[in-house]
């Protein structure tokens, strides 16, 4: 039976104790098939946060917890924003999010709705025990396809299997190599919640993530758990 991990540092809770991820396993999905009303619900969650956010996207808490979080690191929040932030930014131009698939599509419309970090990665064999935790020598990272993958600065925050990064600097960017596509049928979704986000915001984007996924992917959702100092790991079979 094939087994997935994830375990997150405790190197990560001793900058950060507040912090939560909510990590959902899903299988045996159809992402092939474009939904506009997945598409539609994209749009109506960049219409809502252009409401919701009125002044400079840096300075809204949820977005500023992740400015801190980042500059504990190391990292400029102006040259690398978290994902919620590039996103919102883009919104509030105001721009539309492509629509790239569903899977992706759901991942953007529920950072937008709740103003939180969300991602999908694939799960294959070279991503079957994944790690939160800060970089080391050993790491790299595949910036674009056909290029040579690139260090990582000590003290960064990974998201990594082995010493192959998945997402640079938290949840800046991911690698080229662990892109969902249409073809995927297995993957992971992270939720990161920072205060002021609080567990009740990461339980309810999971129960909107699960039902979103079963009705416009199929699949099955194998298990999920909000990861946090007191519960760092989580593992489910997946056959």
């Amino acid at each position: 039976m094939t087994a997935f991990s994830y375990h997150i540092h405790p190197e990560v809770f001793a900058d950060h104790p507040d912090y939560r991820r909510g990590v959902v396993v899903f299988h045996g999905l159809d992402n092939t098939v474009a939904q506009p009303e997945v598409s539609q619900q994209l749009r109506d969650s960049e219409i809502a946060l252009r409401q919701q956010i009125l002044g400079n996207p840096a300075d809204y808490p949820q977005i500023a917890a992740w400015r801190d979080a980042y500059r504990q690191f190391g990292a400029k929040p102006s040259e690398h924003r978290s994902s919620i932030e590039a996103l919102s930014r883009r919104v509030l131009k105001p721009d539309s999010l492509p629509d790239i698939n569903t899977l992706v599509d759901i991942a953007n419309l529920l950072s937008l709705r709740y103003v939180l970090p969300a991602g999908v990665h694939p799960i294959t064999a070279h991503s079957l025990s994944v790690k939160l935790r800060k970089a080391d020598d050993l790491d790299r990272f595949l910036a674009e396809p056909g290029k040579e993958p690139e260090p990582i600065p000590s003290e960064e925050i990974v998201l990594a299997a082995g010493s192959r990064v998945l997402t640079r600097r938290w949840t800046w960017r991911q690698a080229a190599d662990t892109r969902t596509l249409p073809e995927t049928r297995c993957v992971f979704f992270d939720i990161d919640g920072l205060r002021p986000s609080t567990d009740a915001d990461v339980k309810a984007a999971i129960a909107d993530l699960t039902h979103l996924v079963s009705r416009y992917c199929g699949g099955e959702c194998l298990g999920y758990a909000i990861l946090d100092a007191g519960k760092p790991s989580l593992n489910i079979n997946l056959e």
